[in-house]
């Protein structure tokens, strides 16, 4: 998943696998230090809607307002939460039973109905959703996308889709579906888990396979928390508790997710005790922090891997020897030291340490900073005089993309420039529409716990979150092959080859993996950041 704060990208994304002075709007009505409601600061998502979802600041708050089906344990294993059981006995198809007694905050039974629904609204090609993607391995997802209608007289107007629902979605009952997928998929479990197969009920509908007007804002979820109000953009949305919860119950009354332009502008309050917790502090902090915060500064394993993406439909950046040279102009090793202070991992590879599979240096030379080399590749390959690096100013990123491009134009004697976009929702919008903004800053958060979802978002043509355009079908048909294989080491090895490509293909500079590193208020205490970035609403108390 996309991330949009700094370390899913990510935001995880990573997001993610993306930072707060321009400062939110106004404050929560339960700031005060008697209040059980607690601070948590965000950037502006992008989207709400779970099948749109694809960045961390909107996959936080969807966090708390819904119960999914599939969660991790500390050793990264699914483990039903809203399902009884999810079985298979061919790995091709598979029936989720559901909980009983669960209802979406408006009073709505939780029923199968409310899982197919939304899943048949995600997957449908006309709906753009984000994460659509994600859907693809349930049979007759193919019939739901329409075929591009451009040609040699232009583009013409898209034909509606074959079907507008998944022949692999059936409903047995009220608390029982099955999903039948094209190939077996012995990871399916765990895909489950990802944001994309959260529930909608049915209020979510103004017709069939149409969100209703207004929803987005007022969102209704299944989960512990429900919204208070409708959501202030760039402001704040604010979730207060669910009484008589049927599942696991929080130990605070409610979060204001707080929405910053800028990390500085978080940190700030959150050493004055404005925020109980930022999950990510800030370049510019990181030397303070200890200082500032003692104990309650802390850090945490994380999934997430920052990265540089290539548009390579530019003809600048088409050859691979132009990419291969700027990710060896680009010492990592000194970036992490002195930006980051050796809070994060210098990235030689695609896939996060974090998964099964990850191995060391995959990318060999093309990430070995060597600066003559580089030169004498990009200049035999007629790289651009001119570069610019595009980056979402609320993540806090400009210290570390204008120390990047200090290398390159060292480097390769070029002029390569940072350039801040201020939100990270209006970046993404950027580069879906294919807008010129040069080479991007992302990052990625793991959305479930295979080696595979580096690979497919990221890099598969059509992937959800490839952003650059890249393509290769030798590289699609081995990650479809271990997603295939009947064992987890028979699938690894696939996806270890189809690794190899990128490492040659380059379309990204591997920058960084990361750890989170972030602090939390005196108000608070059980403060966890997991793997996801994701602070655990389960765990984290008041301090009496």
């Amino acid at each position: 998943m996309l991330g949009n704060r700094p370390w899913k990208m990510a935001v995880g994304a990573t997001a993610i696998a993306l930072l707060a002075a321009g400062c939110s709007g106004g404050g929560s009505e339960d700031t005060d230090a008697t209040s059980k409601s607690i601070v948590i600061g965000i950037g502006e998502p992008q989207h709400l809607i779970p099948s749109n979802t694809t960045e961390t600041s909107g996959a936080a708050v969807l966090a708390s307002l819904f119960y999914p089906l599939i969660d991790f344990d500390e050793k990264s294993q699914p483990v039903e939460v809203g399902a009884e059981s999810v079985t298979s006995d061919d790995n091709k198809v598979w029936t989720v039973k559901l909980k009983p007694g669960f209802t979406f905050s408006n009073g709505e039974p939780v029923v199968s109905d409310n899982f197919i629904d939304a899943w048949n609204y995600g997957a449908y090609g006309p709906n753009a959703q984000g994460a659509s993607y994600f859907y693809e391995r349930i049979e007759g997802y193919a019939d739901l996308q329409s075929v591009d209608p451009d040609g040699e007289d232009g583009p013409k107007k898209a034909p509606e889709p074959k079907a507008k629902t998944l022949t692999g979605l059936k409903k047995v009952d009220d608390s029982t579906f099955t999903v039948t997928l094209s190939t077996p998929f012995a990871g399916w479990k765990s895909v489950m888990g990802y944001t994309a197969f959260l529930p909608l009920p049915k209020a979510a509908f103004s017709a069939p396979g149409t969100i209703a007007e207004g929803f987005e804002d007022a969102m209704v979820g299944n989960g512990p928390f429900k919204m208070k109000g409708k959501w202030e953009h760039d402001s704040q949305i604010v979730v207060e508790k669910v009484a008589d919860f049927k599942g696991t119950a929080p130990k605070i009354d409610g979060v204001t997710w707080k929405i910053y332009q800028d990390q500085k502008a978080e940190y700030a309050d959150l050493t004055a005790g404005n925020v109980d917790v930022q999950t990510t502090i800030p370049i510019e902090s990181l030397a303070a922090a200890p200082g500032d915060l003692g104990d309650r500064f802390q850090k945490s394993p994380s999934s997430s891997f920052a990265f540089v993406g290539f548009p390579t439909f530019q003809k600048e950046f088409a050859k691979k020897e132009v990419r291969q040279a700027l990710s060896m102009a680009v010492n990592r090793q000194e970036m992490t030291d002195q930006i980051f202070l050796g809070s994060q991992t210098p990235a030689t590879s695609f896939v996060s340490p974090a998964v099964a599979g990850y191995r060391e240096n995959t990318c060999g030379d093309n990430c070995k900073y060597d600066p003559a080399k580089a030169k004498q590749l990009y200049d035999a390959n007629g790289g651009p005089k001119k570069i610019q690096v595009t980056y979402n100013a609320d993540g806090g990123h400009k210290a570390w993309v204008d120390a990047m491009c200090n290398q390159i134009n060292k480097s390769l004697g070029i002029e390569c420039t940072g350039v801040g976009e201020p939100k990270f929702a209006d970046l993404l919008t950027k580069v879906e529409k294919k807008e010129p903004v040069g080479l991007i800053r992302l990052g990625w958060v793991m959305d479930y716990p295979l080696m595979e979802n580096y690979l497919g978002p990221l890099y598969g043509t059509g992937g959800s979150s490839n952003y650059y355009g890249y393509s290769n079908p030798a590289f699609d048909n081995l990650v479809k092959e271990g997603s295939a294989a009947p064992t987890t080491d028979a699938a690894i090895a696939k996806w270890q080859a189809a690794e190899d490509i990128l490492a040659d293909d380059m379309p990204v500079i591997p920058l960084r993996f990361g750890q989170n590193v972030f602090g939390h208020s005196e108000k608070v205490k059980n403060v966890h950041v997991d793997i996801f970035t994701k602070v655990d609403l389960y765990k984290i108390e008041i301090n009496s």
